[in-house]
């Protein structure tokens, strides 16, 4: 099987890595609050068709490697997971939205992403295979 998807005219392998944080890093992804902040952020990835490779919610931030097709911008699939676990966290536990920090906000402003390219596996073949290109690599 490849590692590439297909949509009517192309074929895909887009991975990102994400990290964002609640409010003023506040450690309280925990116990339900992190069940419930997994739970959505698989429902919501699924109803948009991204695929989740990791998700390992912390007590004070969340890490995603995601494969979020070509034809969904990143900044929109950060705006609806963020947004809407927030709406449903809010939902489900109303004491937080009493305390007078969170002022309807549950994350941070902003998120962190990098892409997951090739070029590791091509790296990691090269160092394996071949001692010169390790080599040229560390030496620069």
């Amino acid at each position: 099987m490849s590692r590439f998807r297909k949509l009517s005219h192309s074929i895909w392998h887009c991975q990102y890595h994400f990290v964002w944080v609640p409010k003023y890093r506040l450690r309280i992804l925990e116990g339900e609050v992190a069940l419930e902040v997994s739970n959505c952020v698989r429902t919501f990835s699924e109803q948009k068709n991204c695929e989740i490779v990791e998700l390992n919610v912390r007590i004070d931030h969340v890490h995603l490697i995601a494969m979020v097709p070509p034809k969904i911008s990143i900044s929109d699939y950060m705006g609806i997971i963020k947004g809407r676990t927030a709406i449903r966290v809010f939902n489900k536990f109303r004491k937080l939205k009493k305390k007078p920090y969170w002022g309807n906000h549950f994350w941070a402003k902003g998120y962190c992403v990098d892409t997951i390219g090739l070029d590791l596996t091509f790296h990691t073949f090269f160092c394996i295979h071949s001692p010169i290109f390790y080599y040229m690599i560390t030496v620069r």
